[in-house]
Order: C-alpha cells, then sequence, then structure tokens
C-alpha cells in the first residue's frame, strides 16, 4: 500500500517535470536580438520580466502599435518567409529579456492598442509564418521595456 502512494505522489510530478522541460527546452518562441541582448516570448509567465496586453479600447492603451503594409515606414519589420534562417541569433543569455502575453493589465506594464491606423508610438511590418503581429508588438514593446520612444524634441 505504502509503495502505491510513492507511486502515485511520483507520477504527478514526472508529468509535471516532462512538462516544464519541454516548455523550458523549446525555441520556436518568437525572439529578436537586439545587440547583445535577446527579446524572447514565453509562455511561462512567472519567469517574463515584462508582461504586456493588449486592448481594444485607445483609451486605456499605454503604447499605440500600428500595423503597417509599409516594410520602409515601420519601426520594426518581421518577413522570415525567405529561405534562409538564422538559428543562433536568440541564444539564451543572462541578458535575456522575457516577455509574456497576458490576458489582463499586469501591475501597470504596458498595455498595447494594435489598429491599422495612427497615430502610433511604433509602427510595425509583419509577413510572417511564425510570428503573429501580436506577438510582434509584444516584442517591440518588450524590448523597450514596455515604454513609448522618446520623441525628438524641436527648437
Amino acid at each position: 500500500m505504502l509503495r502505491f502512494k510513492i507511486l502515485a505522489s511520483v507520477v504527478p510530478l514526472l508529468a509535471a517535470a516532462v512538462f516544464a522541460r519541454s516548455e523550458i527546452g523549446s525555441v520556436s518562441h518568437p525572439c529578436i536580438a537586439l545587440g547583445d541582448t535577446s527579446v524572447e516570448l514565453t509562455s511561462l509567465f512567472w519567469t517574463a520580466g515584462i508582461h504586456v496586453a493588449f486592448t481594444d479600447d485607445p483609451t486605456r492603451a499605454t503604447v499605440r502599435v500600428q500595423i503597417t503594409d509599409d516594410a520602409d515606414g515601420a519601426d520594426f519589420a518581421v518577413v522570415d518567409d525567405g529561405l534562409g534562417a538564422e538559428p543562433d541569433s536568440c541564444q539564451a543569455n543572462p541578458q535575456t529579456r522575457l516577455i509574456t502575453i497576458a490576458a489582463q493589465p499586469v501591475d501597470g506594464g504596458p498595455v498595447i492598442y494594435l489598429s491599422t491606423d495612427g497615430p502610433a508610438d511604433y509602427r510595425i511590418y509583419v509577413r510572417s509564418k511564425t510570428f503573429s503581429q501580436r506577438e510582434a508588438a509584444a516584442l517591440i514593446v518588450g524590448a523597450h521595456d514596455g515604454h513609448r520612444p522618446f520623441q525628438a524634441a524641436s527648437l
């Protein structure tokens, strides 16, 4: 009877360990490299340093991201449908910034309003089989720590 109890308590722990390992070891999360730092989306909520949320109400947004059809006019462009891939572009390192997309705003984290109309803090162009527009918006906002870009001062 004791062996059965031990077995019954170990099986869920083993299943959780296998699930966590497959989630941590997975490299299929959208990621961008910025110099020596990489910014990666993660589904492990507790490991993320930045939690972004999305809203359909522009008055609730802290950051506005416009989807554009012109790659030249975008602040951030994702086009990964070509032949070549860069598998080493987002190697995990101590400077890796992990971001997660939350269902609701978390602790004053950025709230993104994604639209095809301006005005916008960031403009993105996305043509990808692996990145969604929401993921690209989360990455660009997370890469800037959830802040709006500085506006140039004019004299």
